[in-house]
């Protein structure tokens, strides 16, 4: 290869396609079994080699690719005024997203199907994970001094700070179900922090199925 060939498009990209998004953990999500399916233009882990399918004490899952909005001013506006704005500390669940106050003039809007007006695409500055099970808190615990405990951060709680030694933010979705976000950049060194925690506590990556099915029956719903 030379002179500027490898800039030139390949694969979906070369054959007039839309090329595939991808998340900065694939690789992790690829060493660790997964099987991947595309879905709203990205390559989703959706289930895992020799998993069964069920979220046993603590499991995690890559969910980098939903879409997250930053608002401001007149986007912070219409959520107030269809009373979807809720004090900062609160997450909102607004639709199929959440509403994340972060200042009194700005606001993230993570997950949910439509465009907000005003909002702001920054979902490749953000990678995210949700945690979930039993022992969601403690393994979350292994690695972020943010007080977690049941009486301090109850469901809909939203808490940015520290994770890992990372900016993060942390969305408390059920009593053992926990979303966190942090900058794209550290998402293969937050994949490994993770990993470390949860294991020794009986976890394993789990896809977006099973995500799906946990909330279907209500479990960390």
């Amino acid at each position: 290869m030379s002179g500027l060939e490898f800039l030139s498009p390949t694969g979906a990209q070369a054959n007039g396609h839309t090329p595939i998004a991808r998340s900065p953990m694939e690789g992790k999500a690829q060493a660790a079994g997964a099987r991947f399916e595309v879905r709203d233009g990205w390559n989703v882990a959706v289930e895992y080699a020799g998993g069964d399918g069920s979220i046993g004490e603590v499991a995690w899952a890559d969910v980098s690719h939903m879409r997250k909005f930053e608002l401001r001013e007149q986007g912070i506006e219409n959520a107030r005024a269809n009373g979807t704005a809720s004090e900062f500390g609160t997450a909102t669940r607004s639709s199929d997203g959440w509403w994340c106050p972060l200042t009194s003039e700005r606001a993230l809007l993570v997950g949910g199907s439509e465009v907000p007006d005003g909002g702001l695409d920054v979902t490749t500055c953000f990678a995210a994970l949700t945690i979930l099970g039993p022992q969601a808190r403690e393994t979350i615990a292994r690695f972020c001094a943010l007080d977690l405990r049941p009486h301090k951060a109850p469901p809909h709680s939203f808490r940015p700070g520290s994770i890992a030694r990372q900016p993060g933010m942390l969305v408390v979705e059920a009593e053992d179900r926990f979303l966190l976000l942090f900058g794209w950049a550290v998402a293969e060194y937050m994949w490994t922090v993770v990993d470390d925690a949860a294991r020794s506590l009986g976890g394993s990556p789990v896809g977006v199925e099973t995500l799906a099915r946990a909330s279907e029956v209500g479990t960390s719903a």
